[in-house]
């Protein structure tokens, strides 16, 4: 496609993308209950169910619980106690989504990412009484602020403590209707996925309220399978399809692994191939939920062109014994934030699944020799797969020149379709205590789908039960970025304050549970 051609194109999609933006929903809630703490004396510590007239001086801290985890806007009344305020009230807040955020108080360690994810303030109050609104959306269940200082004259107390919680949907309202379930923790758990995905549904389906706040296309591609099984706000995957297709690379139309919505659409300089390959299983999914043949025909493009641009990167990947190269290339694939993790076999097997729908997209199109030379692709691909990652003598898939054997791999390929039924039963069977183990709930994800396409629904239900269950038991009432029963302070990021404890590709037991309980 021509360069000109292709920024008209950009600039018509950008243009469908805006008109697509959600109204808000903000509703304000009050706090559940209080902590208060005199000095540093954590025996001192108090609970209150109601909000009191607290006085607070210099080391007191109070912290506030509003129950479960939502981005929100924090807003309090503050009056002063004593004499006439003689110096600045001078307050540190920190918002968190867990206790564990504020039990360890990690701010200073932020690993090596930006510590301006940390959720926290500094904040001087000239003149009491007053009523402050935080300008910042943060993510939160508690509020801990502690009082750096007043002047020894004075104390403070806080009243009219509120957040105003925001969401294109109502999340609370969707978990209130839910029919009572035999299983107390099916139950919870469907709780918590709904609460998930209708954190991170604002204007985009973001991948995090707290971390990163913007739309990534891998849990697009997840949280829009919830959302037709939940809310059915269609029209917001919409606008994210035609947001990834008008912020495509204008070089090759490689679409991005993320984009940011301010102070304008605006492509991020991340490239994932998996990422990019997930658009057409996006727009395939869309279109059956929807029958809504105009923006698949104006969006197959741009889906067509991601696994054009995939074969040329791995040009000639049928008869090179590596299989697809990812090291030191200029795109690289996820899978999952596993260390160590060898990503060959999975991408193969990812662009195997997206060439599965490319078949289905060309059908839908009425393509037929399209959807002849995808299934020629597909075959292709298949051979070049098992000749390429099979161990004979092991029965198991591996991956990269160590010959790594990992869940992930095996995952993969049954997802694309190489092995079905009583094989893959058996194939899952032999890597189910491999140390190469799933850290995300994206890859679990994945497993589970693997689990029902061998036919273990009983298993596949148990080890929702287990892995999401475990974040429940953990204290979750939102699911988090990463979770590893064997370690609970893994990050990818070396601190897991900077985790996020709400991401969206956490949220899809509920869409699971569908086919899990049939």
């Amino acid at each position: 496609m021509g360069n000109e051609k292709m920024m008209k194109e950009r600039e018509k999609f950008l243009q469908k993308a805006q008109s697509l933006i959600p109204e808000l929903l903000y509703e304000e809630k009050t706090p559940r209950c209080y902590w208060m703490q005199r000095g540093e004396t954590a025996k001192e510590q108090k609970l209150y169910c109601c909000l009191k007239q607290e006085e607070l001086g210099k080391g007191d801290r109070i912290l506030f619980d509003f129950g479960h985890n939502c981005p929100a806007y924090f807003q309090f009344g503050l009056k002063k106690t004593g004499s006439p305020q003689d110096a600045p009230a001078f307050l540190y807040f920190r918002f968190c989504e867990t206790e564990r955020e504020f039990l360890e108080e990690s701010g200073e360690d932020s690993g090596w990412i930006s510590r301006g994810w940390i959720q926290e303030e500094w904040l001087h109050i000239d003149e009491l009484p007053c009523t402050a609104e935080m300008s910042r959306r943060y993510a939160f269940r508690y509020v801990l602020i502690t009082v750096l200082d007043t002047s020894k004259k004075y104390k403070i107390s806080f009243e009219n403590v509120l957040r105003k919680e925001v969401s294109c949907v109502d999340g609370e309202a969707m978990i209130s209707a839910l029919p009572k379930c035999g299983d107390s923790m099916l139950h919870k758990i469907r709780e918590v996925s709904i609460r998930t995905l209708a954190n991170c549904m604002q204007t985009v389906f973001e991948d995090g309220p707290k971390r990163d706040r913007r739309l990534w296309l891998g849990d697009l591609m997840l949280q829009a399978l919830v959302n037709y099984e939940t809310f059915q706000k269609n029209d917001l995957v919409k606008r994210c399809l035609y947001l990834f297709a008008g912020l495509c690379n204008p070089e090759d139309g490689m679409i991005p692994a993320c984009v940011f919505e301010k102070p304008v659409p605006l492509m991020d300089d991340s490239f994932l191939l998996d990422y990019s390959l997930f658009f057409i299983p996006v727009l395939v999914e869309y279109y059956r939920r929807t029958g809504d043949l105009e923006t698949v025909e104006e969006l197959s493009e741009t889906a067509f062109r991601q696994v054009t641009i995939a074969m040329k990167f791995t040009e000639n990947f049928l008869i090179r014994e590596e299989g697809i190269s990812l090291q030191g290339e200029k795109y690289f694939c996820f899978v999952d934030w596993k260390e160590g993790l060898d990503k060959q076999c999975s991408m193969q097997g990812i662009l195997l699944y997206a060439v599965r729908y490319g078949v289905e997209l060309c059908e839908i199109l009425g393509q037929k020799e399209m959807a002849e030379k995808y299934g020629e692709m597909q075959k292709g691909l298949e051979a070049a797969a098992v000749k390429t990652f099979w161990d004979q003598k092991k029965k198991v898939f591996f991956s990269g020149r160590q010959h790594q054997i990992s869940i992930a791999s095996q995952v993969w390929m049954i997802l694309a379709g190489l092995v079905q039924g009583k094989e893959a039963k058996e194939l899952l069977l032999r890597v189910k205590d491999c140390p190469m183990i799933m850290v995300t709930p994206y890859m679990h994800h994945f497993y589970v789908m693997a689990l029902l396409r061998a036919g273990e629904k009983e298993e596949a239900l148990k080890h929702v039960k287990e892995y999401w269950g475990g974040m429940i038991r953990a204290g979750a009432d939102t699911f988090w970025e990463l979770y590893n029963p064997m370690n609970e302070k893994e990050s990818p990021y070396g601190s897991y304050s900077v985790n996020s404890y709400c991401h969206a590709w956490s949220c899809t037991p509920v869409y699971l549970l569908k086919y899990l309980e049939e």
